[in-house]
């Protein structure tokens, strides 16, 4: 672990910069001193005031506090400050700046340890708050007690539990976040919040510890209560020797992290059996029909964290016809291009490669199966490629128009099909 060194502008070539009391803070400190890429570069700038950022030539972009754009560089620049709860939520709070506000004021405002260093110009490292010995001691802990007034910084640490698999959290930082939920303030989170850290975190090596973190602290119950519903229930051991639902979908979102999945099939993998839920105790550990009876609740999942469109036509999709999907090397060609229909492939081929990585994790996601093969995917790639391939101008040799059209393509489609699973050897009714 060591410091960086070369990072700051040079304020003698540069007018804007030059006499400035400049330091670089956060995530560009912490992930130097892991000896991982640096991001994005955050400055806090002591003892100025928004006029003479302005008049330097700064452009001014912060609402709720003084942050400042480079207009070379694009990097942001903001004043020293300081916080006051005033309210519930995210918003709730009251920001001071000015000249006099210290670094060391400004330090303590953040959330955690690790996020708490700054570094000089000249390399020097400051660090009020222990945040190098917790780098080093792997782990995550709260700067103060004012950690448990901003709902967002739970959120965030559990995002960071997920980045740094092998980081622990602190045993009164997890207090203070169990704290917060029964505070009431996680009910004041803002939909956008929720869902940039939850995008952040299923992007990670490790989603699952995101949420096994949010329901150790008793907030999935308020955040997604879709999904803290699912543990505990059972299924079909056959099937799934975990059992448990929860674990299922924890272990799914796992597989698909370690096949590189993209956002939309992650997301898809987090709500593709939230049916299961609805089951009733009755037919358990069986779930028949659970992708339909999962759709009403993935929508409202959708709805309330307002996410965007490609992530949730994709898990309507997955949570829809996965089981379909599981099934193509038994399926009659007609309902193998029925599936292809479904998800649009015709028109949107955009949409395949998702779908069939998000149940590829489903299938990779249960105790004991975590290297199985998927050899759906390969048999449902070759027939939307030998579908795609078929012709139209033939029958529109036919004189064929509208429907005919529609009907005749959809046969010599089947006919493809057919032909392709006779080739592989499937099985043909």
């Amino acid at each position: 672990m060591s410091a960086g060194s070369g990072q700051f502008p040079d304020s003698s070539a540069d007018p804007l910069t030059s006499g400035l009391d400049l330091y670089i803070v956060g995530g560009a400190v912490r992930d130097r001193l892991l000896g991982q890429p640096a991001g994005d570069r955050d400055f806090v700038v002591v003892g100025a005031t928004p006029e003479e950022m302005i008049r330097r030539g700064f452009r001014p972009v912060g609402r709720d506090f003084p942050v400042f754009v480079h207009p070379q560089s694009g990097e942001e620049y903001a004043l020293a400050r300081t916080e006051r709860k005033s309210g519930r939520g995210y918003h709730g709070f009251v920001f001071h700046t000015g000249p006099e506000v210290s670094l060391s004021e400004d330090l303590a405002r953040r959330d955690l340890t690790i996020n708490a260093i700054a570094e000089a110009p000249d390399g020097r490292l400051i660090d009020p708050h222990g945040g190098v010995a917790d780098l080093r001691a792997c782990c995550l802990r709260h700067v103060s007690p004012a950690f448990r007034e901003d709902p967002v910084r739970l959120l965030r640490l559990a995002r960071f539990a997920a980045r740094f698999e092998h980081f622990e959290i602190a045993p009164d930082t997890l207090a203070l976040c169990r704290q917060m939920v029964a505070d009431g303030e996680i009910e004041h989170l803002v939909a956008e919040r929720v869902w940039n850290e939850l995008a952040g975190a299923l992007m990670t090596a490790s989603p699952s510890r995101f949420f096994r973190v949010l329901r150790s602290t008793g907030a999935l119950a308020v955040i997604l209560p879709e999904l803290d519903a699912l543990f505990g229930i059972p299924q079909d051991p056959r099937y799934h020797p975990e059992i448990d639902t929860g674990e299922h979908v924890l272990m799914v979102l796992d597989q698909a992290a370690r096949l590189d999945a993209g956002l939309e099939s992650r997301f898809a993998c987090l709500v593709h059996d939230l049916g299961k839920g609805l089951t009733p105790a009755d037919q358990l550990p069986a779930h028949h029909g659970h992708e339909r009876s999962g759709l009403a609740p993935i929508d409202a999942v959708c709805r309330r964290l307002r996410v965007p469109n490609a992530c949730r036509d994709m898990a309507l999709l997955v949570g829809r016809w996965h089981l379909m999907a599981h099934q193509a090397g038994g399926l009659r060609a007609a309902t193998l291009l029925q599936l292809l229909e479904h998800l649009d492939v015709f028109r949107r081929p955009e949409r395949l490669e998702p779908f069939l990585l998000a149940c590829e994790a489903d299938r990779r996601g249960r105790l004991g199966s975590e290297e199985a093969s998927y050899p759906q995917a390969r048999l449902i790639r070759q027939a939307a490629t030998v579908a795609r391939a078929v012709p139209v101008e033939p029958l529109l040799a036919r004189g064929l128009k509208g429907e005919g059209i529609a009907h005749a393509l959809r046969a010599e489609r089947i006919r493809a099909i057919k032909a392709m699973q006779r080739n592989e050897g499937q099985k043909i009714s």
